[in-house]
This record gives C-alpha cells, structure tokens and sequence, in this order.
C-alpha cells in the first residue's frame, strides 16, 4: 500500500487554534479522527506533519489527540502538542471542567424546546445500545439541548454534551425519535450518499493548559456539506 501523503499547507484554511501547547482542526466530515489501523487518511497523522512544518522539525512530532469525534461528525478536534498540556487537558474532561457544544440537524423536532436527556448506555458492535441503569457496561449519559430553528423539514438543535460516551449524541437522539439526519445506524430516513453525518462540533470551551485562562474555540459550518448548507 502506498504511503498517504498529507500536505501541511492544506489543513492550513482548517486550523482553528494553535500555539505551542495546543492545536484546534476543524474536522471535515468523511475523514478519520485518528489512525484506525486500515491505512486510510486521519486528522491526526494530518496535524503532525502541519506541526513538523510548521516548526521546522527533522524527528519525531509530539502531537495526541485530546478527544476524538466520529469519521461522519464535523467539528472541533483539540490536540496537545506537549505531554504537559495532555495530561493537564485529559484531566480537566475527567473532572467534566470543558464545555463542548454540538449542533445537530434532526429529523423530528423533540416534544419539547429545551431539555435535560439521561439514559445509560453500553459501548456494543460499532454502536452504542441503550441499557438500564445498574446493568453490565451501562454508562450513565446526559445531554441537554434546546431547539435553535426549523431548516426546511429539518430542526436545528444546540447540545450542551455533560458526559462524552460513545456515540452519545446520536443515540439519545435516536431514543427519543429524533434521528440526526444522515445517522442511518440510529434510525435516520435521510441521507445523502456520502455517509456524512449532520452533527457538528461546534463549539469547545477549556482552560489553557499553562495560561491557566478561559479559552473559547468556534468551528464554522464546513462549506461543502449537504446539511450544513442548508443553513
């Protein structure tokens, strides 16, 4: 298999954040968070070689990702570029001291506007299933979300993520019959060929690892996209 080549001055109109302890990707749908062992493109391996132009290195870059969002899901994708910075970051999600906003286009608008959603969920085959609570595996998962606008046949929802589980998002959705538009797997009708998934990260908001100060990232809506340019 021939090597993937990435050019660092591509990923240049998708970078959000970035300074020596940090790097922000607006993640395009389609495109692998991380490497996942089939040999295929992924944002990671993309910024590490952004990072080793950027900064002139000949060795090894140290570049982790932070969290990790669904090959199908846009949006915000937070590297550390030091080991201080990781474990400082990784620390802060344990301890829930982030905020990560979503934006999600659904196929039936939630009974009501605004709304706290619990269930418990276990991580199955590629999916996440819904449990009860106290059941092998079952994780709690909570999400709150209000209604934003109607887009068409489609509703515009913001979610506040408490909890960052498996598939989260598109299975509480799911559960309470408001497929994500797009996510077959969780019972969407739509769908536009390219397997995209109309769930965004929108925004994330954390404390910098060594400014110790308030920092709010934004990702646009990707220009390209069949739901996002609905909007």
């Amino acid at each position: 298999m021939d090597k993937i080549k990435y050019s660092a001055e591509e990923l240049n109109s998708l970078i959000l954040y970035a300074d020596n302890h940090l790097l922000a990707v607006n993640k395009p749908a389609g495109l692998l968070s991380q490497d996942s062992g089939t040999g295929l493109k992924n944002l990671e391996d993309w910024a590490r070689e952004w990072v080793r132009v950027d900064k002139n290195k000949q060795g090894a870059v140290f570049l982790n990702a932070v969290h990790r969002i669904d090959k199908g899901v846009s949006g915000i994708v937070l590297f550390a570029r030091t080991s201080k910075a990781l474990t400082r970051l990784n620390e802060d999600i344990r301890k829930r001291d982030c905020k990560k906003i979503y934006h999600a286009l659904v196929e039936q608008p939630p009974r009501k506007a605004t709304d706290k959603l619990e269930h418990w969920l276990s991580h199955g085959n590629q999916r996440a299933d819904l449990r009860r609570e106290g059941e092998s595996g079952a994780k709690r998962a909570v999400l709150s979300y209000r209604i934003m606008k109607e887009v068409g046949d489609l509703t515009l929802l913001e979610i506040d993520l408490e909890t960052g589980r498996y598939h989260q998002i598109r299975a509480q959705l799911s559960a309470v019959s408001c497929p994500i538009a797009g996510d077959q797997k969780y019972g969407a009708k739509k769908k536009d060929g390219s397997g995209e998934i109309a769930l965004h990260h929108r925004q994330l908001e954390i404390i910098h690892p060594t400014k110790k100060e308030s920092l709010k990232i934004e990702a646009p809506y990707p220009e390209q996209s069949p739901w996002w340019s609905l909007i």
